[in-house]
């Protein structure tokens, strides 16, 4: 099991906040670093100091760490067109010497894109799909031939498709919970599959959804990684989850039943139940960035005993 410290800056972190988690995600054995792609903060956190740009953490992060993965949970299909994302994200892998991975969202947050001037158009899935096809298919071009895209909402014509990322393939991911157009996507364009705060028996659903659609799109289902998202909270006893439950707004009780809360071997056990449906990745969401001895119980107590 691969646990991923996954950030949510919008409520609240500077670039430094940042780069001190990312760093303590690299020393500390955890195998990724990955945060959201919003502008605006959720619920009564202050947001302060204000929005960080996702690709340009990440193109910070990838020239002072060495080790870890980074990438989005999820890139907004809404903030960037497809050409310049691939643009974006080919160069930060390139930073990186090849650590990038792609989570590639529709985009949902109306109020950001009120409060920053972005569109929110209807057809969001619709561009998600045409967002997909356009940036796997310049990263696929060979170097010496062009790129052609006659789409609904994107035209590219006579594209270079430059730069390439350092990898051969950047790991593209999709995610969420719909039934159809999701399972669809996953299965034509990505190498992993996301589950986003769900409990074992709706991720358990999905994961069979998205493996069917692998079948029917010619894949086998084993082709892709099956991942789930979750809230982290772990104490070395009910007083301190308690204590941490509290600094960031939530019930012990609520984040034990829809989270990964507890004790750390009562955190193993439930990662546990995830495994045994098929989840071979977890993305913890951190959600208090300033106390890394929550990282180090982790690291020490949960990571070591998952091997």
């Amino acid at each position: 099991m691969d646990l991923r410290v996954f950030t949510e800056p919008q409520q609240g972190a500077s670039y430094d906040t940042l780069l001190a988690v990312a760093k303590a995600t690299e020393d500390l054995g955890f195998d990724a670093f990955f945060r959201s792609d919003h502008y605006l903060k959720m619920g009564s956190a202050d947001g302060l100091p204000g929005p960080t740009d996702a690709w340009i953490t990440l193109a910070g992060l990838a020239r002072e760490t060495s080790r870890i993965r980074l990438g989005t949970l999820m890139t907004a299909g809404t903030f960037r067109l497809p050409g310049v994302l691939a643009i974006q994200v080919a160069q930060v892998d390139q930073m990186s010497g090849g650590r990038v991975e792609l989570g590639l969202g529709a985009g949902w947050f109306e109020e950001e894109h009120k409060a920053y001037g972005i569109p929110f158009p209807a057809d969001r899935m619709a561009r998600l799909e045409e967002q997909l096809a356009v940036v796997t298919g310049l990263w696929a071009t060979e170097v010496g031939a062009t790129f052609d895209h006659r789409g609904t909402h994107y035209q590219l014509e006579d594209s270079p498709a430059l730069p390439k990322p350092a990898q051969a393939k950047v790991p593209v991911l999709i995610g969420g919970h719909g039934a159809r157009r999701t399972p669809r996507l996953a299965a034509r364009y990505a190498d992993e599959f996301n589950m986003p705060f769900a409990s074992v028996t709706d991720t358990q659903k999905q994961f069979a959804r998205v493996r069917e659609a692998a079948v029917e799109a010619g894949r086998t289902a084993d082709d892709l990684v099956y991942s789930n998202a979750l809230v982290v909270c772990v104490g070395k006893d009910d007083a301190e989850v308690a204590r941490r439950a509290a600094a960031i707004g939530r019930e012990m009780e609520e984040l034990k039943a829809n989270g990964l809360a507890g004790t750390p071997d009562e955190v193993v056990e439930k990662i546990g139940t995830y495994a045994a449906i098929g989840s071979s990745r977890i993305y913890l969401q951190l959600l208090d960035l300033d106390d890394l001895d929550h990282l180090e119980l982790i690291s020490a107590r949960v990571l070591s005993q998952l091997g």
